[in-house]
């Protein structure tokens, strides 16, 4: 075994010439000893050979000083072989490197976006909007034809917009006009959004009344605005709307608040859905009589769901809704609004009707809207009402909410957004004794003192789930002021609560 010595190890730099001169004289001693043989005869057969070369000028073996000091580093001397072997080994190493590149790269080839299968690339169209549908449609031949499949129109909504009105993007004309002749068959779930602008509405009925060869089960005219169907000719949208009524055979969800809906077309879509017809909201359509809604009752005996304004509501409804035929309601609206206030007479709903009604639908939701002025009230709630979700959008009177608290056993949320100036603190203890399934409460432009507010909580206990209160309305009295209504609020609730505070910006 040869050990290297380097010369940084030595204390002093002047020793390196002396560590020179010592090392050759041992070397040539060394190899001057009859007993040393060398167990290889050539530079190519000494392990060492692979690497370095070593030799003297006085000896046969060809050995060099395998080591030279410069600057105090050792340098080893690489045999041209070696070189030789280490750059066909890095060349063998590149020609493999490009084969795997060359290799993915065909894979890739071969694993092309357009091989995709129909199910996947219909799978990804379905989540992206219709815009992003259509640009990936003109990638190639495979995936335009996914884009025409039937499966991605079955529901589409006609957004129909004036650019010079509103910010609201539009359905493109071109897009409708593609539908209509390529995927009106294929429409089931239909709606459209239009703004207030009566030509909106206008291009909504044409395309309604274009809509001949379709299964329609779910319709939706909805106005972001004002109510723009009321401008448009009834002749027109009644004979737009009775052709999706004729050709669709299968609506179970129709949704037409604010349209000039009449009488006759109810007619015609009863004697086409009637079988089908599971929901039904028509809130403010003045062209329809209670006689024209009581004959979608007769005859829609699946009907679940009904929305209409409190001048379509009568007994003899009630009793329709309650036959031994019709299957259970689950929920019932109903908007009570002023059309001439203080000239409109609102008309009372009897109390065995609406028995007859909870007798058939036990778990029937009915929510109440109302828009009246203080003096509009003396019609409601004279007896027990089964109404489960009261919002008072306009002042509701001190007498009204005492009326409440008697006569709506089944009360869960209660909304009064103004009541003026006078407390309300006898109401709200009579409504939490006697409405034991309310859950929900919230009170705007009311005043109650702060003693009665932690009474109502703690009658209502933590079934409370909701309590919306604006700080305006809590009136601090001798018991409790702003900061300890909070902690007392929150420990009959079992949970962290404040009062709601209007936003000063």
């Amino acid at each position: 075994m040869i050990l290297l010595a380097c010369p940084e190890s030595y204390g002093r730099r002047g020793d390196r010439n002396n560590l020179e001169n010592s090392w050759d004289r041992k070397w040539k001693a060394h190899r001057q000893c009859t007993h040393w043989k060398p167990k290889w005869t050539d530079a190519g057969e000494c392990p060492m050979a692979a690497v370095t070369s070593v030799h003297t000028s006085s000896t046969s073996y060809n050995l060099e000083a395998f080591f030279r000091m410069k600057r105090g580093r050792l340098t080893v001397t690489i045999d041209s072989q070696v070189v030789k072997g280490l750059q066909r080994n890095k060349k063998q190493k590149k020609d493999t490197q490009s084969s795997k590149l060359q290799k993915f790269q065909m894979q890739s080839c071969q694993l092309d976006w357009g091989s995709l299968p129909h199910h996947v690339v219909l799978h990804i169209f379905q989540y992206l909007p219709l815009v992003d549908r259509a640009r990936a449609s003109s990638v190639c031949r495979r995936w335009n034809e996914v884009f025409h499949i039937p499966e991605l129109w079955r529901k589409f909504e006609f957004e129909l917009n004036q650019p010079a009105t509103s910010y609201l993007k539009s359905t493109h004309p071109d897009l409708i006009q593609q539908i209509i002749k390529r995927h009106a068959g294929h429409l089931q779930y239909v709606s459209f959004k239009v703004d207030s602008c009566t030509e909106s509405a206008e291009a909504a009925c044409d395309i309604l009344s274009q809509l001949v060869n379709c299964s329609i089960k779910t319709l939706g005219l909805i106005s972001t605005a004002k109510p723009s169907f009321m401008n448009v000719s009834k002749s027109h949208f009644v004979a737009a709307l009775t052709v999706v009524f004729v050709n669709s055979k299968s609506l179970s969800s129709i949704k037409i608040d604010d349209t000039p809906v009449d009488d006759p077309s109810l007619k015609v879509l009863v004697a086409n859905n009637s079988d089908t017809l599971k929901l039904l909201k028509m809130s403010s359509c003045p062209h329809v009589s209670p006689a024209g809604i009581l004959c979608v009752a007769d005859q829609c005996h699946g009907l679940r769901e009904l929305a209409l304004n409190y001048h379509l509501l009568s007994d003899e409804l009630l009793l329709a809704l309650s036959s031994e035929k019709h299957v259970r309601l689950e929920h019932l609206r109903i908007d009570v609004v002023s059309e001439n206030p203080g000239q409109t007479q609102f008309h009372t709903i009897k109390k065995q009707s609406w028995d007859a009604l909870i007798k058939h639908s036990p778990k029937v939701n009915i929510v109440m809207y109302f828009f009246l002025y203080e003096d509009e009230f003396d019609a409601f709630f004279r007896e027990e009402t089964p109404v489960t979700h009261l919002y008072f959008g306009r002042a509701v009177s001190k007498a009204m909410l005492g009326r409440i608290g008697m006569n709506c056993p089944r009360l869960i949320e209660l909304v009064v957004c103004a009541n003026g100036l006078q407390p309300l603190d006898d109401e709200l203890i009579r409504i939490a004794d006697r409405c034991k399934n309310l859950t929900a409460i919230g009170l705007g432009e009311c005043e109650v003192s702060c003693s009665a507010f932690v009474e109502f909580v703690k009658m209502c206990g933590r079934r409370l789930t909701q309590l919306s209160i604006m700080e305006e309305v809590l009136i601090p009295d001798n018991k409790y002021n702003l900061e300890q209504i909070h902690f007392e609020v929150s420990k009959h609730l079992g949970r962290m609560w404040f009062p709601d505070m209007m936003p000063t910006w």
